[in-house]
């Protein structure tokens, strides 16, 4: 009788699990697009996701999380690190200081005219290094085994 309990809670938790990542994953891309022009970008937004990653490691077990997550976050790391130090030199290139921002508006398809800004690559590159470090850290201490 307490196996189908503790198998009804697994299941509700997995579900409830779901629902509530979707929409911190939902509201983190918010907060990443929102960044250059109010409160956001790509810390706060990197966190947010972490946050429902880690979520879904606590709900479900390691491996099948290991499985549907395939990254490799120490790698995260290094792709975002470049990502946001390439932004920035690409201003000196053009000789501007270091992480000038430009910005122009483009007619895309269906977003008609949209704002594109250098902000946002940069903004992506910390999203993925805190992502990456986040998970790292916390991963890393979630599988010693002392």
């Amino acid at each position: 009788m307490k196996n189908n309990s503790f198998k009804s809670n697994e299941v509700m938790l997995h579900t409830v699990t779901r629902i509530v990542t979707f929409i911190i994953l939902s509201f983190s891309v918010y907060l990443f697009f929102a960044g250059h022009n109010d409160p956001g970008g790509g810390f706060i937004g990197g966190l947010m996701t972490a946050s429902a990653f880690l979520l879904m490691y606590l709900a479900f077990d390691m491996d099948s999380m290991k499985k549907a997550l395939p990254f490799n976050f120490t790698a995260l790391i290094a792709i975002g690190l470049l990502l946001a130090i390439f932004t920035g030199v690409s201003s000196m290139l053009a000789g501007d200081p270091f992480l000038t921002q430009y910005f122009r508006y483009f007619q895309l398809p269906i977003l008609g005219e949209t704002e594109l800004t250098t902000a946002l690559p940069f903004d992506l590159g910390i999203y993925l290094v805190v992502i990456g470090i986040a998970l790292t850290i916390i991963l890393t201490i979630a599988e010693d085994d002392a």
